[in-house]
């Protein structure tokens, strides 16, 4: 999880981040205090940040083999490259990353996750899934140990704003017990809208070559999220329905998101999640049924005292469509 607050170094939370979720769901992180040491393209999924170098020229990015030879800390990450090394934290990767469905119906333009109204800042935060499934292909060195992969999935996203929502609950997997080319993202929260606040929830499935979209202005959606533990999703449209349930007996893990007043400890995830998504069309035929034991689930945010339950219809739609 790369992160960068405040690029302008104007306040007292400016610089960069690195989060990553490992082994045995360990976690790590290390800060980039100096935001003028972070670099992206505008126009492109191009960015970066040093921390120690010898380099006497602008952050950039540079081919594989010589950010491994001159930068002693920091990462870059482009649409097919992850390469970074968190020296204190001994831990370095470098992967290459073959996408393989973005958001949206394979082999068209790419969709907004959150409709074409998120093309404009009225949203807190934005969201985007950059990469619903891909397939990286490298090596991760991880306190002392080499990892070897190939073909491994691999998933993508990116969120702006000040802040993350109030509340929220995400579920994603790329990985199913014998069932190829399958993947889903789900996700809802209370978040901001212009002056108003709303609680909304989607679900995207890729199988199949086909994309199946589950959003308030065209499902009814409903879900049932205990604190921890328990993630139950149900949305119905005019073609098809879907039940989710995720499960876990583990602790979970915490890790930062981005508050208005900095990263802070508020959000808790695991990566090896239980998971079964049963697809079917509105008359019963099953389309896939599916379950997983390396479902990513998490929760976070505040207000989360007792379970959270919402029967959505399309009280959102007027926004979006």
């Amino acid at each position: 999880m790369y992160s960068i607050e405040d690029p302008s170094g104007t306040s007292s939370h400016s610089g960069g981040a690195v989060q990553i979720l490992g082994i045995d769901e360990k976690y790590l992180a290390c800060s980039f205090p100096d935001p003028q040491q972070f670099w992206a393209k505008t126009n492109r999924l191009d960015f970066g940040h040093w921390g120690e170098t010898k380099l006497a020229i602008e952050p950039q990015l540079l081919s594989a083999s010589e950010f491994d030879t001159q930068v002693a800390a920091g990462y870059q990450v482009t649409p097919t490259l992850h390469q970074g090394v968190l020296p204190e934290q001994n831990c370095r990767w470098c992967y290459q990353v073959l996408p393989v469905y973005g958001w949206g119906q394979p082999q068209q333009l790419q969709q907004a996750t959150a409709g074409w109204l998120s093309y404009l800042p009225i949203f807190e935060p934005g969201w985007q899934v950059l990469m619903a499934h891909g397939l990286a292909t490298g090596w991760i060195e991880w306190q002392g140990t080499r990892y070897e992969f190939s073909n491994a999935p691999i998933y993508g996203e990116k969120n702006w704003g000040r802040s993350f929502p109030e509340k929220w609950f995400w579920l994603n997997c790329n990985s199913f017990n014998e069932t190829a080319g399958l993947a889903l993202t789900a996700g809802g929260g209370r978040r901001k809208v212009l002056w108003m606040k709303e609680e909304v929830a989607m679900i995207g499935i890729h199988y199949q070559s086909r994309f199946y979209e589950f959003v308030p202005w065209n499902s009814q959606i409903s879900w049932q999220i205990q604190p921890w533990g328990e993630w139950r999703l149900q949305a119905t449209n005019e073609d098809v329905r879907v039940e989710l349930i995720g499960t876990t007996d583990a602790a979970g893990t915490m890790v930062s998101t981005p508050t208005e007043q900095g990263l802070v400890l508020g959000c808790r995830d695991t990566l090896k999640g239980l998971l079964s998504i049963d697809l079917q069309t509105r008359q019963g035929e099953i389309i896939v049924r599916a379950n997983s034991h390396l479902a990513g689930l998490e929760t976070g945010g505040t207000g989360w005292d007792r379970a959270w339950l919402k029967n959505s219809r399309s009280e959102a739609a007027f926004l979006f469509s």
